[in-house]
């Protein structure tokens, strides 16, 4: 199940108190202050894990709590400080303040981290007050209150290639025969209701990840069908496949439309680099092939049927090809 939003409650530990103690020395008031300091309450911290792929844990267990110190201790002994606790999330997640809406990190890259509730600090003792006047301070400190609040997650799917169409395009069928990923594949519109990751191998040493992105209709941009709530996907992909059907009455209109959408909803999506190919051909006789058109708006098109398998090993490759180039725009192939 692929969960893209989850909300935590984060409660660092409060820091120990300091200790009031007075040690046993002759000529020496009271024996002297050894009062030690409390220990620090733990933090909590999330770290970007790239072996995680949703949010699905979250859903279970939605509450962190770190240690709070110890008290310090006569002796000049201080107390242990708390644990930090470590909250791993998958690579891609964008963290805010529940409250204020801020944006505390966003964790694109394996290991990054953000400090989410900072432990409370310990108390000082009495061995901290001691003055050439004051040589018996019965003084202390109490330990702070940890921060505390709520987090709201959201990942933002990471892929090297992102594949886009209408619904009912193919694209589940595609990802599953060049990945060995198994999304739901059926004849009714909006089978994928969520995305689906595969390792895609394009030869020895050429993987990457490739996403199949919910279909998109006209009016995605402004939140119909699935809008939103996967457009935002697109987003944290390298470049995008766009994926047209061969057996439309009207070859290629999906592409137009499909880039009206993207255009519209903005953050850069029309500037990633792209790849353009018709499925389905194994639908379509010898007259019917020769009337697909050769390009679209000045950007080559492939040809597959992600049923056969026709054409696919050229795709992963050319998909590679433009992974690997460092010139940006369309990519014509």
């Amino acid at each position: 199940m692929f969960i893209d939003r989850a909300k935590i409650e984060v409660s660092a530990g409060r820091g120990g108190d300091g200790c009031v103690s007075f040690r046993r020395e002759k000529y020496v008031p009271k024996g002297g202050p050894d009062g030690g300091d409390g220990g620090h309450g733990g933090s909590i911290t999330l770290v970007a894990d790239p072996h995680m792929r949703t949010l699905l844990d979250f859903r279970f267990k939605s509450i962190f709590k770190a240690e709070r110190g110890d008290h310090g201790q006569g002796n000049n002994k201080s107390g242990r400080s708390g644990d930090e606790v470590v909250i791993r999330v998958p690579a891609g997640t964008v963290v805010r303040d529940a409250r204020t809406q801020e944006v505390l990190a966003d964790l694109v890259h394996a290991g990054d981290r953000v400090l989410v509730a900072r432990g409370g600090r310990g108390g000082r003792g009495n061995a901290r007050f001691a003055t050439p006047t004051d040589r018996a301070p019965r003084r202390h400190e109490e330990g702070r209150e940890g921060e505390a609040r709520t987090v709201e997650l959201e990942l933002k799917l990471i892929a090297d290639v992102g594949i886009v169409g209408v619904p009912n395009v193919g694209k589940s069928t595609l990802l599953s025969k060049i990945s060995r990923a198994r999304p739901k594949i059926d004849s009714y519109p909006f089978t994928t209701l969520s995305p689906n990751l595969g390792l895609v191998s394009a030869g020895e040493g050429s993987d990457f990840v490739a996403a199949d992105i919910p279909g998109l209709i006209e009016g995605s941009h402004a939140g119909r069908g699935l809008g939103h709530e996967f457009l935002r996907h697109v987003e944290r992909t390298r470049m995008l496949l766009f994926l047209l059907d061969a057996s439309d009455e009207n070859p290629g209109s999906d592409y137009r439309l499909l880039a009206r959408e993207l255009e519209a909803y903005g953050k850069g999506l029309v500037a990633k680099k792209r790849v353009l190919c018709f499925n389905k051909v194994d639908l379509l006789d010898a007259e019917q092939l020769s009337r697909l058109p050769a390009e679209l708006d000045g950007v080559g098109v492939h040809r597959i049927s992600a049923l056969t398998g026709e054409g696919l090993k050229e795709l992963t490759a050319a998909l590679w090809k433009v992974l690997q180039s460092e010139a940006g725009g369309p990519h014509e192939d």
